[in-house]
């Protein structure tokens, strides 16, 4: 049976090797392997436990776990950015392992994020898709979100 949970500092290795399946997946994405750490969606590709430890002790974040019956099998990264104008939901990871994917299990860590933004006060929430991710696209689209930016880069020689 699908469910979520909030993480807890037991959890920390856990969702280390989930954010390290991320970045891979991540990296097979266009553009993937130029995320930086302040980018939306910038989730390290070196994850250490204390930079992790934050969505779970700080209340401006939290980290999400998706089971499958006892099996963590997905994550999402949450956290609020009160910069600009309003509060912003920021979904810095919504990921689920290949072998637990199409059960529903990311809709549900979704929807479970979304309560939490909400929660939080936020006025709208912002997730990244890579360039070529089409899985990501519709996910997040199917959820109701639309495109509002697109970064261009350009590497200089």
């Amino acid at each position: 049976m699908e469910r979520v949970r909030q993480a807890t500092t037991e959890d920390l290795d856990r969702l280390v090797e989930l954010v390290a399946g991320f970045v891979a997946d991540r990296s097979r994405h266009r553009g993937g392997d130029l995320v930086r750490d302040d980018d939306a969606g910038g989730v390290s590709p070196e994850p250490v436990v204390g930079s992790l430890a934050a969505y779970v002790s700080d209340p401006g974040r939290t980290a999400l776990l998706g089971t499958l019956d006892d099996w963590v099998a997905g994550a999402a990264l949450c956290r609020v950015d009160d910069g600009g104008a309003g509060r912003r939901g920021v979904l810095d990871l919504c990921f689920v392992e290949s072998g637990a994917r199409e059960v529903g299990l990311g809709h549900l860590l979704l929807d479970e994020a979304l309560g939490w933004f909400r929660d939080a006060g936020c006025t709208g929430v912002d997730g990244t898709a890579y360039p070529g991710d089409r899985g990501a696209k519709n996910f997040f689209e199917s959820a109701g979100f639309k495109a509002r930016l697109l970064v261009m880069h350009r590497p200089l020689d």
